[in-house]
């Protein structure tokens, strides 16, 4: 892990926020750092305003949809990938060393500032009398998440990872560590998030609407437990940590309900099967599409758990480049990235290998298929997706799909969401599915009760009023069907989130080997199976190589076997 300035970065992030023209004077940075900065709260809260900007950066979001979505089924190469080698070789499965993208600085960066306001916050407090002690309680219970969730991302991509929570002043203290391994990272973030749980802000005050979801609260600490739990597979934790996020979800619902005196179109909807869920159809359920807007268009959402927030009316505030840059634009459209063909033709088709029927809306609300062969991403990208039933037909919805504008180049202003209510619902129903018993004569409780989230979830996106295109629970009556409907029904949910290649690598983890995973991405090639096969079989594998740089400066820093000297990782 080199060595980085990355105190003074931190404070260069948080410029758009804070005046910071002053910190570029001729004094030395630990002059800086000791005599003139760790004295007013306000010193704290522009380093934690500067931690939130690093990871609104392109180059740290790209990372979360490189390590958490491109490697998956979900996405292949779109315009103008040959003129980039690296994703070029992502998208051949031909990892190396040398990969822009196995760099993490930006992560290390947001982990050090993290570390600096934990050890320095303490004395702020000391100096300054406004600065209370549940105030800096809440601060540090906010970096600690912070940090934590960066080294989730870290060990979810590279597995065993340098792991430090000391702080960092300067270049002259070494920072070259050797690779902490995977498990003991997790527990080591599970024991961090769990001690300072409850010093969090539960509710930030309503004259900061934005704070809820775009900062670290409760809910987030919760929802973090709860996947971190899963990846432990301490199954019956999971749930209990689910069932917090869920419970004050429903606080929420319940209190807009009494205030509003009941169902109120737009603002409260009909819970669905007993989830607050916004509803994706309007009030007389002929269009559909409004569960989409405000969760990705307008963002922020009631059911939002944590997103990194872009500023959508100020031009001048940072943009989302990542989407912009891999998705697309009002001038690139598809980006880097389109949607693998399978999914994109998976309802003109009828083939259903992905979504469950053609009122499925989020096939509609994900992908834009044009043609037999254009398919866009349209999640993330576009201000809107519609389906007005008045306007399809009884075998064919497209003559009802209206999709909305893509963003501007270098102006998206899409949130990037990390939690939401649904995500977490359906890590519950997971656990509840690795807790059932592999054999049992009647349906196990376990398996009821995961099958009645899925359910909750797929049916807030099924547009048939027929009612005849539901999930069957009959089909699902087993640990086995119920932990590949769980799968199938995250691909649907979360597409093009970051999550789906993370799904695979934990169920990989779980079944000691990688043949799920190899049958799930093996369904995007045309060319190059075999290669692919035997190139993934590897546990190793599924995770990514350290970086040339860093092996070169960290000499306890060893490559992962499936990339070490000697491993061919060529694929022609």
């Amino acid at each position: 892990m080199k060595a980085y300035k990355i105190f003074a970065t931190a404070l260069l992030a948080a410029c758009p926020l804070v005046g910071c023209e002053d910190f570029l004077n001729l004094k030395p940075l630990n002059d800086i750092v000791l005599e003139n900065f760790w004295n007013e709260k306000s010193d704290v809260d522009n380093m934690i305003s500067g931690c939130y900007s690093t990871m609104q950066s392109r180059d740290f979001v790209e990372r979360l949809m490189v390590w958490g979505e491109v490697r998956s089924d979900n996405i292949v190469a779109g315009n103008n990938v040959n003129g980039n080698v690296d994703y070029s070789n992502i998208f051949q499965e031909n990892l190396r060393e040398n990969n822009s993208f196995t760099k993490w600085d930006k992560f290390y960066s947001v982990i050090n500032s993290c570390n600096l306001i934990i050890q320095y916050a303490p004395q702020v407090a000391q100096k300054s009398p406004d600065y209370t002690q549940s105030a800096l309680r809440a601060t540090i219970a906010e970096a600690t998440a912070l940090r934590s969730l960066c080294y989730f991302y870290l060990i979810r991509a590279f597995r065993d990872v340098p792991y430090t929570t000391e702080a960092y002043m300067d270049d002259n203290q070494t920072m070259a560590l050797p690779a902490s391994k995977f498990e003991d990272i997790l527990n080591a973030l599970i024991a961090d998030l769990e001690s300072i749980q409850n010093d969090a802000v539960k509710i930030y005050p309503e004259t900061d609407p934005l704070y809820q979801t775009g900062r670290i609260t409760q809910e987030a600490i919760h929802a973090m437990l709860c996947e971190m739990y899963l990846w432990k597979q301490d199954y019956a934790k999971c749930v209990y940590y689910a069932d917090l996020v869920i419970q004050s979800k429903m606080d929420k619902y319940n209190e807009k309900y009494q205030r509003y005196g009941g169902i109120v179109t737009g603002v409260v909807d009909e819970l669905v099967e007993g989830y607050p869920l916004i509803s994706d159809a309007n009030s007389t359920r002929t269009t559909y599409g409004s569960a989409y807007t405000q969760i990705f268009v307008n963002g922020n959402s009631s059911e939002s758990i944590f997103e990194l927030t872009y500023m959508k009316d100020n031009d001048n505030m940072l943009s989302n480049g990542a989407v912009s840059y891999c998705y697309g634009n009002d001038v690139t459209f598809p980006g880097l990235y389109r949607p693998a063909d399978f999914i994109g033709s998976d309802v003109s088709d009828k083939s259903f290998q992905v979504f469950t029927s053609m009122y499925d809306t989020r096939a509609y609300e994900n992908v834009q298929s044009n043609s037999d062969t254009d398919f866009r991403i349209n999640k993330y990208t576009t201000d809107g997706a519609s389906i007005d039933l008045t306007k399809a037909t009884s075998d064919d919805l497209t003559g009802g799909v209206t999709h909305g504008t893509p963003y501007r180049e270098q102006y998206c202003k899409a949130n990037w969401i990390v939690y939401r209510l649904t995500d977490i619902m359906l890590l519950k129903a997971e656990a509840l599915a690795q807790m059932a018993p592999e054999e049992s004569a009647t349906k196990p409780s376990e398996i009821s009760q995961a099958f009645k989230l899925v359910n909750s979830v797929n049916l807030r996106s099924n547009c048939d009023r027929t009612g005849m295109q539901k999930l069957d629970s009959n089909m699902y009556t087993t640990k086995a069907t119920m932990q590949n409907l769980v799968m199938e029904e995250r691909q649907r949910e979360l597409m093009f989130e970051g999550k789906r290649w993370f799904d695979l690598v934990r169920r990989a983890r779980r079944d000691g080997n990688t043949e799920y995973l190899v049958n799930q991405v093996t369904r995007k090639y045309t060319t190059n199976i075999t290669a692919v096969e035997s190139k993934l079989s590897k546990m190793d594998a599924i995770y990514w190589p350290y970086n040339e740089n860093e092996l070169d400066v960290n000499p306890y820093l060893v490559q992962n076997p499936a990339f070490a000297i000697g491993e061919s990782t060529t694929i022609e």
